[in-house]
């Protein structure tokens, strides 16, 4: 319904040029002068805010032919006026087009830049989909839920990274990670790290072992001076949770009577991939710990884009407090309202790229119908 209404305004739009050149000549005729002529110059020109380059050639050529034929058939006005008023309407007409015609180009190529930026997000959006997959939604009474927010404008994927994967066991092996640094250097680097963990965590080996592998596919790489921050995790299906952190914020847990307490070591393990003389994995305890969650316990994993956010008097992110009132039974839900408060507190875009996951540990089935 709006469309057709547009269409019918630019419609009469188009008209008004010619009703002033009606207008001017009736005028002219009842007041048998030809000081009015020179208003035939306003048509063309209003042509030229909405039509191509023809349409004002078009309507500039119509009033100068009108405006000839007044000024031949007018014999008490001065010739001088006249003839004046022809050369405004002809000098305003090839100025109209010429404006007109770089309206037009301006305008295709803002149109094409916009195409152009449709494509690039599609491309962004289905490369998202290929870096950072679905997560499971349930496995067993784990039930996770994901968002990612890219401080690059327009862009929807950055440095951070997490996964999901589903053991045959029961387990699920999460991973959540933050790239030093931003750009498309950072995106590969995320990619070699994602790559190496769903290699590595399908495997019998323990979280270790899947650091192992994901600190050598690091290694490996050329010219690069990138290193990974991150938390591994293991969820059984009884709750127990073992963690491994390489120099990642800590993970929040909420319980069910919103106390909220920081999961972890409190010295982390060394990042992934730091240049050699720099520091090396853990391959012990340091950098572990374990936790047991109750029925309806969350636990958020985070980068540090959200914990760092900072609002306009330079006040730091307050997450624990946000993450005591996430008590809802839809993940989304909390998710939803955990970005719309960093939103409100930094009032703009963020700095860094923001990765979240949560998790919750579901009653057992029947549970929720006991007495």
């Amino acid at each position: 319904m709006n469309g057709r209404r547009v269409s019918r305004a630019v419609r009469w739009a188009a008209l008004v040029p010619y009703a002033i050149i009606v207008a001017v000549v009736l005028v002219d005729v009842l007041a048998q002068s030809a000081v009015l002529l020179s208003l035939l110059a306003a048509p063309p020109a209003l042509t030229a805010a909405t039509g191509r380059p023809r349409a004002v050639l078009m309507t500039g050529g119509v009033a100068l032919a009108v405006c000839l034929g007044v000024v031949l058939a007018d014999e008490v006005s001065s010739a001088g006026r006249g003839w004046a008023a022809l050369g405004a309407v002809a000098f305003v007409t090839l100025a109209a087009a010429q404006t007109s015609a770089v309206r037009v180009r301006a305008g295709e190529a803002h149109q094409q830049t916009k195409r152009e930026l449709v494509d690039v997000r599609a491309v962004a959006d289905v490369a998202q989909e290929v870096i950072l997959g679905p997560v499971p939604r349930v496995n067993g009474r784990i039930e996770l839920a994901v968002s990612y927010t890219s401080a690059t404008v327009g862009a929807r994927i950055g440095g951070d990274l997490y996964e999901a994967l589903t053991m045959p066991d029961g387990r699920t092996r999460l991973l959540v990670g933050d790239v030093q640094g931003k750009g498309l250097t950072a995106v590969r680097t995320a990619v070699t790290v994602l790559t190496a963990f769903r290699a590595a965590a399908p495997g019998t080996g323990g979280l270790s072992d899947v650091a192992q592998h994901i600190e050598e596919a690091l290694k490996r790489r050329e010219n690069t001076e990138k290193f990974v921050t991150a938390v591994l995790a293991d969820c059984t299906p009884g709750g127990e949770v073992t963690l491994l952190n390489f120099g990642h914020p800590p993970p929040l847990v909420r319980r069910t009577d919103a106390s909220v307490r920081a999961v972890g070591p409190e010295v982390p393990g060394p990042p992934l991939g730091l240049p050699h003389g720099l520091g090396r994995i853990p391959l012990d305890d340091s950098g572990s710990g374990r936790i047991r969650l109750e029925p309806d316990d969350r636990l958020l994993f985070y980068t540090d884009g959200t914990t760092e956010a900072r609002n306009r008097h330079g006040a730091f992110f307050a997450l624990p407090q946000i993450v005591r009132r996430l008590g809802h039974r839809d993940l989304d839900h909390d998710l939803t309202a955990l970005r719309k408060a960093l939103a409100r507190h930094t009032g703009g875009p963020l700095n860094d790229d923001a990765a979240l996951l949560l998790l919750r540990f579901n009653l057992a089935p029947g549970d929720d119908q006991r007495g």
